[in-house]
């Protein structure tokens, strides 16, 4: 077939400038992948174990750190790997395969933050009808919908990819990226399916966006006229709001970046603002809630309590 593209093999060249301190950055990126790890499977356990954390909001902060875990697996045992390796080199299929867990796991968490605001809007904003509405039906079809959504969508983006002929190798990236792939194509015609995917996809995040922005409005309306709601907010919803700050950003600047960013900045700034949204998240997330969350935070003195004696 003509238009099935001939590279089999991909660089990437986004890790050159850090190969002189590559021992000392794989031991501090392996530390660091550990402590992601911890965090979020011993968050994902104490859930799962408590049958009182068997509740929506803790449901979906441990898709929140499976998400986390799904996400960060897709880019640091490779990126290890490249540390110790003399050529960064990844096969075409394993780097679709890359683009498609980076892509569908920011996006499935951002899906499981607009769940976590309807959430919460539902428990502050319409106490009294909650457990009607978020019964156990309900909330499992919203995770899947989190989940299946971005799959469905990356799915698509990646088979379009898969279809082009491409005309380069060179990635200038420590990863995977779907649009990165897409530029290499030989000729701009044929990327128009891709660059419509493109679009609809990021009207449909954008649409979450605004969602999110709609039950905050109506959470701190409600907020303002109760001490106890305001309670419940700065303990329920203050977590969520910083995941959701930090994340948007994260993404909007390696977007932004990665749409109209200079290649005049040092290559260790490009690489830190493309994997801000791997860095910052997955550590910040399960500590945050751990701490905040007061059923999650007895929970783990208990534990620690117990293993003292």
């Amino acid at each position: 077939m003509d238009n099935v593209s001939t590279v089999r093999i991909f660089t990437l060249s986004g890790i050159n400038e850090t190969m002189n301190y590559r021992f000392t950055i794989f031991s501090l990126t392996l530390l660091y992948y550990c402590l992601i790890l911890f965090f979020n499977i011993s968050l994902v356990t104490i859930i799962i174990q408590d049958e009182n954390l068997h509740e929506p909001m803790y449901i979906l902060l441990c898709s929140f750190c499976i998400n986390a875990l799904y996400g960060t697996t897709g880019f640091y045992p490779k990126f290890l790997l490249d540390l110790l390796s003399s050529s960064q080199e990844i096969s075409y299929e394993g780097c679709l395969l890359q683009a498609f867990i980076m892509y569908s796991s920011a996006c499935c968490e951002l899906s499981v933050l607009a769940v976590m605001a309807y959430d919460r809007y539902l428990a502050i904003c319409r106490p009294l009808h909650y457990h009607s509405l978020m019964s156990k039906r309900r909330l499992s079809q919203l995770v899947c919908f989190s989940w299946l959504t971005p799959f469905c969508i990356f799915s698509v983006n990646v088979l379009l990819t898969s279809r082009l002929k491409l005309c380069g190798s060179n990635l200038q990236k420590l990863f995977c990226v779907n649009w990165i792939i897409v530029k290499l194509a030989c000729s701009e015609a044929d990327t128009f399916s891709n660059s419509v995917v493109a679009y609809v996809t990021i009207f449909i995040y954008v649409f979450h966006g605004f969602f999110i922005v709609w039950t905050y409005m109506h959470l701190t309306r409600t907020c303002v006229r109760s001490k106890d709601d305001r309670v419940k907010f700065m303990q329920t919803c203050v977590p969520h709001l910083i995941s959701l700050i930090t994340f948007i950003v994260a993404m909007i600047f390696d977007l932004m970046y990665m749409r109209f960013g200079s290649t005049d900045l040092p290559q260790s700034l490009q690489n830190f603002i493309s994997i801000e949204f791997l860095l910052i998240p997955p550590l910040m997330n399960p500590l945050i809630y751990g701490f905040k969350l007061t059923k999650i935070r007895n929970r783990i003195l208990y534990i620690v309590h117990v293993g003292r004696k």
